[in-house]
């Protein structure tokens, strides 16, 4: 297999197959029985690191999980002492490295002389102490007594009462950002700090005055502090009112639990809710904060034998996306895996109105969210990639055909005023949100329109409904990211490492919504893929892209994104290229292998802080790229 260099193409379809028919054979075995697949959704050790702090900041001695978790900590340590959040980050990340150091502390199994720990305390000091760590990380280490809070948070948590046609309100923020900032908000408000006998003390770690080092950004935390000082006395806000927006603060979380005791199924904000509501007079035993500690409990996973607590859990999106890929490759929609995963989906359909209807309001509820156990936050992602799964049942089967008309119109109602498709809510664009001093704001605060849902959207609408080319939304989507394309052909992916993921949807939906592969915009694109394939016939993009704003190669191929690349090189070509067939020749050669970049990760959530490996990928793209091959070049 190694040996087919560029490949011919009748040794490529030979080989083809049986990789085809493995790769099914085993997402088929991976099935659970409720017909899902419940794949971990890997983000380093960050939720580990938290999970241990909550239970010992709660005297909450689960000591078997918190001797997992710590054993899972220190077996990412790298040997200079540091954590990294992804294999070619340049020595270690900060933030990483002191929440695994603080956590493995405070878990009391390893000690503070050990000598990984005295590695550890050198990185961070070397790199500029507990200040330079991330603002989330600060915020933890506030709230736990390892760091002062600031004087003023630059978000006033009057900001909630603030009605729709304010420049800025709530709303304005995305809704990933609202689940977090509203314990947020309530913690900095409080200037909240949980310790106990057992809290270490991390006061070698800090360099400087840690109050002035919250945010990086003094001037505008300053600039924003007025405007929280000058509110209240130009509107004359009483303590009534600022009590009230505690309140309506602590009812918007209340009203976002979801049936699993969690704060709208994130990790992140459930651990802020926990000490949040204890900020606010609830006791430990509380049943609310007893049913969240359940839910996030309820996330763990084994990876290689070790204990992980995810951050959510990704099933709906793995079972949707391995139900459509499984449906192309060849297995029909009446096989027992489809039927099963299928009714898993429909199942799955939300009926709830959730604050998405704020933005998008009259109409009924029809998408689909990430995780089992989100009920009230659905994705444009998450929906047009059930609706692929569902697509072939939809005039077989009357329930079918109605969560099919639901979802479409919810798709279709989702679409910004630009033209583009957001992930989760409607025209969350609020470019004065972009002022405030919130390291990694541009990930977290806003939700605007993307390549990568643009593209993934256009590509389900032009392939899977009978909408006309010209309909009007199509060409808005076209003329989005024809005007959104890099100077160098390629287009940034929100969601994804980062460069070949936008590329790849954007070109497949751009075809797939009428624009002819010929077409400069696709050539262009084409040419760009073409220019960074590896030697080996692969592709590689670094999780440094992000930072950068620009395409940053890995060194190494990784089979993820060379399934992307391909998947978009087979939908722009008549014939099988040179390009193409030494790409197929890596997958086959490559998709058993089990070394650094099968493990990489190629998901993004908040950039140079939140990244994803998806255990599914390396099974779902390759089959999706080696079926979408052998389908189109079968004959060729």
């Amino acid at each position: 297999m190694n040996d087919l260099g560029e490949g011919d193409g009748d040794a490529l379809k030979y080989y083809t197959k049986p990789v085809i028919i493995h790769l099914i054979q085993q997402l088929q075995k991976d099935q659970v029985t409720d017909g899902s697949w419940d794949y971990p959704f890997d983000t380093g050790i960050s939720t580990d690191a938290y999970m241990i702090i909550l239970l010992r900041s709660l005297e909450i001695n689960d000591e078997n999980l918190i001797y997992q978790l710590t054993e899972r900590i220190v077996s990412k340590q790298e040997d200079n002492g540091a954590w990294k959040l992804f294999h070619d980050e340049d020595g270690g990340n900060l933030s990483a490295t002191v929440e695994a150091y603080y956590s493995l502390l405070y878990s009391g199994y390893v000690s503070k002389e050990d000598a990984r720990m005295l590695a550890a305390k050198k990185f961070i000091l070397t790199n500029g102490g507990l200040e330079q760590s991330h603002l989330f990380t600060k915020i933890m280490l506030a709230l736990t007594g390892q760091y002062p809070w600031p004087a003023y948070f630059p978000i006033p948590i009057e900001i909630i009462l603030f009605p729709p046609h304010f420049p800025v309100n709530f709303y304005d923020f995305s809704v990933y950002a609202r689940a977090n900032l509203a314990p947020i908000m309530i913690l900095a408000n409080n200037k909240y700090v949980k310790t106990t006998e057992r809290s270490p003390n991390l006061s070698d770690l800090v360099l400087s005055d840690a109050t002035d080092a919250f945010f990086n950004m003094q001037d505008v935390q300053e600039f924003f502090s007025l405007i929280d000082h000058d509110l209240k006395n130009l509107l004359g806000l009483p303590q009534t009112i600022h009590s009230l927006a505690i309140n309506r603060t602590k009812q918007y979380m209340l009203d976002h639990i979801e049936p699993d005791g969690t704060l709208y199924c994130y990790f992140s904000s459930t651990f802020l809710m926990i000490f949040a509501l204890l900020s606010l007079g609830h006791p430990t035993n509380d049943s609310l904060i007893v049913k969240a500690i359940q839910g996030l409990k309820a996330m763990k996973c084994t990876i290689r034998g070790h204990t992980h607590i995810q951050y959510t859990t990704a099933t709906v999106w793995n079972t949707s996306l391995i139900s459509y890929v499984l449906q192309v490759a060849g297995v029909p929609p009446t096989e027992s895996v489809i039927q099963k995963a299928n009714q898993y989906l429909i199942a799955k359909q939300q009926i709830e109105y959730g604050d998405w209807a704020i933005h998008d309001p009259g109409v009924p509820p029809g998408g689909w969210g990430f995780s089992a156990s989100n009920t009230m936050n659905p994705d444009v992602d998450d929906s047009t990639t059930s609706l692929r799964a569902i697509s072939q049942l939809v005039w077989l089967i009357p329930t079918f055909h109605q969560a099919w008309n639901k979802g479409i119109r919810w798709v279709m109602s989702m679409q910004n005023r630009d033209g583009g498709w957001p992930a989760f809510e409607k025209n969350v664009d609020n470019e004065l949100l972009n002022l405030l001093p919130i390291e990694g704001g541009r990930f977290l605060l806003t939700d605007p329109s993307s390549a990568d849902l643009t593209g993934r959207t256009l590509e389900f609408l032009g392939g899977y409904t009978n909408l006309s080319k010209n309909y009007d939304a199509m060409r808005r989507g076209v003329d989005w990211l024809v005007h959104h394309q890099e100077k160098d052909g390629s287009w940034y992916g929100r969601w994804g490492i980062c460069y070949i993921y936008g590329t790849w949807a954007a070109i497949t939906g751009l075809i797939s919504a009428g624009v002819h592969p010929e077409s400069p915009v696709i050539q262009k694109a084409v040419n760009w893929l073409l220019t960074i394939q590896n030697p080996d016939g692969g592709w590689g993009e670094s999780c440094k892209s992000d930072l950068a704003s620009h395409y940053v190669p890995l060194g190494s191929s990784n089979i993820t994104q060379t399934a992307w690349a391909l998947d978009a090189l087979i939908a722009a070509s008549e014939k099988v290229t040179k390009e193409i067939k030494t790409g197929i020749s890596y997958l086959l050669a490559s998709y058993n292998k089990n070394d650094w970049t099968h493990s990489y990760p190629v998901g993004q959530g908040m950039g140079g802080a939140f990244y994803i490996h998806y255990h599914s990928y390396p099974y779902i793209f390759p089959l999706l790229a080696l079926a979408q091959y052998q389908r189109k070049f079968s004959e060729s």
